[in-house]
């Protein structure tokens, strides 16, 4: 084996980046070596390669890109018994500590001490990885690698969709980017009323509609909080899951959601917004959700479960492959929002 591979690599503070030769990673006695099989992008991908502000102010190139993945392992650390060479695995991306007073108590999800792959430390757009053993979740030998790689991914679509009871609910969903999309058979697997979407892209409006969608609503032609209100009988919704991170799209949310109802945010804003917090969320008696990764390792467990019970089939959600070579072509095909999840092969 050559002790160099090829890498997309966060070169420089500024947008873009470059497919670079580099050392393969080594491991120490805890760690695990993944080849990689299939990575797919996440919309933090596309902030770090078009390097807004949230990316200014946290990354540190150079940095090898990339969260999601799926690989076999190919070498394991002296003191690793919970995998085995061989085993065809997927990855939480959040690297914790376990010892800290959130790892402690239940949270290790919000680790004060948590590296994220391709964010802090080298990432997985590449042809191997090296993590932490305890981050390898072992999959079905016959899961095929591009539905492997969305299991980190997935979970993010579990975690905000089951953070408050959608049985027999309304639910408005902000988004229809890929965790949005995942986030409605969920919705639907849980025994949801109704599921609103927005978005501004009419392919991924389009493929909402095809995945469960009551309704699917284009911000930019239509006006939401009549669409919602009609279809409510003025009520509202009792569930607003924001996917988004614009800001319209989550004051547009909030608007809607009922008095007492129940919001799980999991979109990002590129940059800090004025809301009126008074009004939509304080004298509402609103519940709020920050969805911040995977709870670990809860939401793998119920993740596995909808999976493999039968309830959530994440086979329509990939709707683009690429090779690794191609990163350039598969982030714009992402950016684009005429796509599902998009997938590179190294």
């Amino acid at each position: 084996m050559s002790n160099t591979m090829k890498a997309v690599v966060k070169t420089h503070a500024g947008p873009g980046a470059e497919m670079r030769q580099v050392p393969i990673p080594r491991i120490g006695p805890r760690d695990v070596l993944i080849k990689v099989r299939a990575t797919s992008i996440c919309g933090t991908d596309l902030h770090i390669f078009k390097w807004d502000p949230w990316s200014a102010g946290r990354i540190h190139p150079p940095i090898i890109m990339g969260h999601e993945l799926s690989g076999e392992i190919v070498d394991v650390g002296k003191d690793v018994t919970s995998v085995r060479v061989g085993d065809f695995v997927s990855a939480e991306s959040h690297i914790v500590c376990g010892v800290c007073d959130l790892c402690r108590t239940g949270n290790g999800h919000i680790c004060r001490n948590t590296q994220i792959i391709g964010v802090d430390r080298d990432g997985c757009f590449a042809e191997y990885i090296a993590l932490p053993a305890e981050n390898a979740w072992i999959d079905p030998p016959d899961m095929p690698a591009e539905i492997a790689a969305l299991q980190e991914n997935f979970g993010n679509a579990v975690h905000a969709a089951l953070a408050t009871p959608v049985v027999g609910r309304k639910v408005l969903m902000t988004g229809c980017g890929p965790v949005g999309l995942m986030a409605i058979l969920v919705a639907r697997a849980a025994g949801a009323r109704a599921i609103y979407v927005t978005d501004v892209s009419e392919y991924r409006l389009n493929l909402a509609k095809q995945l469960g969608a009551t309704i699917a609503i284009d911000p930019t032609r239509e006006n939401t909080q009549k669409i919602i209100f009609d279809v409510t009988n003025g009520e509202g919704v009792d569930v607003l899951l924001e996917m988004s991170g614009a800001p319209s799209a989550i004051r547009d949310g909030f608007d809607v959601l009922k008095k007492g109802g129940a919001a799980a945010l999991l979109g990002l804003p590129s940059k800090p917004f004025e809301f009126d917090l008074g009004n939509l969320v304080i004298m509402k008696g609103i519940t709020v959700f920050g969805i911040a990764g995977r709870k670990l390792w809860d939401t793998w467990y119920a993740a596995r479960g909808l999976q493999r019970g039968g309830a959530v089939d994440l086979t329509p959600i990939v709707t683009h492959k690429f090779k690794l070579d191609d990163f350039e072509k598969a982030l714009e095909t992402m950016a684009s929002g005429n796509s599902g999840k998009v997938v590179m092969f190294p």
